[in-house]
């Protein structure tokens, strides 16, 4: 797709008024109740829709299936990072009513550190075609080892921060109390940081890690980094909302990693062939249509498994806690 600099402009200028409308509305900290998680959900969702359909109106069918497909891909990925957030969240004790203050800011901070690796990635893909081999590869590894992790007793997971974080906290001190929004107070004369400041730096420099199968993942679908970068945008920018609106839930999807190693694993193959295909090798390349149609099919599929799941732990434990109770007639 052949992108101006004007389209890039007006695209990022849409971006920022849409954040900035956000921003604007949910300047004034508060509990998010779910009927506003819902409603905000849905607006980013429909937005999304209406780029990608803005952009097959426009006679660019490729592009409209390749964002779908990335959108798709990387709005799964972040609910997996929604399990994330709620371990951070928990760690630092964060307000009930700061929490939509904090993840606005930490997922601005995600878009600029993403928009960095997105530029990145597009400047190897252009001048070195062999990284499709080493992006192909790290999927794959990446989906194993989700498979691994779902497959571990997870019961006693906590947050731990990283080097980057606990060198800042060192360098600036923390207190030892939130102040409402601050992000900076006084103590003692010298300048430290609130706890609000480190959660959001937690969550924004977290999201970096994610960044490095969520990257490769997507341009596993597309090359193009007009597409690759507004799939992110749309991703990221509802995540805040979704994050209330099905925190509850999250839980509830006990196969969401399952899905996602095979969704991952799916994409990894489809960029070692692609790079097979880029070196004069006569294989099979696996198409836009398809793609999305495996993605939409896995998430799906891992959905229905994971109510089906969610059913029978709960008909079980129902049928112990009777046993008990009849035990305890007896007794």
């Amino acid at each position: 797709m052949d992108v101006s600099w004007t389209l890039w402009a007006l695209t990022i200028f849409g971006l920022c008024a849409l954040i900035a409308v956000d921003f604007f509305i949910g300047r004034k900290p508060h509990d998010v109740s779910t009927k506003e998680a819902g409603i905000w959900t849905i607006v980013w969702i429909a937005l999304a829709a209406l780029f990608g359909l803005g952009l097959l109106v426009f006679g660019e069918t490729q592009a409209s299936g390749e964002f779908f497909a990335g959108y798709i891909t990387e709005k799964s990925l972040s609910v997996d990072n929604l399990f994330v957030f709620v371990l951070i969240m928990a760690k630092f004790s964060v307000p009930s009513h700061l929490q939509q203050r904090v993840l606005l800011i930490g997922v601005l901070i995600a878009l600029v550190l993403r928009a960095v690796f997105i530029a990145a990635g597009a400047a190897v893909i252009a001048n070195f075609s062999w990284i499709f081999y080493i992006f192909g590869a790290f999927l794959i590894y990446t989906a194993w080892k989700l498979i691994q992790e779902a497959r571990a007793d997870e019961e006693d997971e906590e947050f731990e921060e990283n080097r980057l974080l606990k060198s800042i906290e060192r360098r600036f001190g923390v207190s030892d109390r939130y102040h409402g929004t601050k992000l900076f107070i006084r103590n003692n004369g010298k300048r430290v940081m609130t706890p609000l400041m480190v959660v959001m730096l937690a969550i924004g420099t977290t999201d970096v890690l994610f960044a490095l199968d969520s990257i490769p993942a997507i341009f596993g679908l597309t090359q193009d980094p007009y597409i690759v970068f507004t799939a992110n945008a749309f991703a990221l920018m509802g995540l805040r909302q979704l994050y209330f609106l099905i925190g509850g839930l999250l839980e509830k999807l006990v196969h969401l990693s399952y899905g996602l190693s095979v969704i991952l694993g799916f994409i990894g193959v489809k960029l070692v062939l692609h790079a097979l295909h880029e070196s004069g090798v006569h294989v099979p390349e696996i198409s836009i249509p398809v793609s999305l149609g495996v993605i939409c099919g896995v998430l799906i599929i891992t959905t229905i498994t994971s109510l089906m799941a969610n059913k029978k732990k709960a008909e079980a434990e129902a049928r112990e806690a009777e046993t008990g109770d009849s035990v305890q007639s007896r007794g």
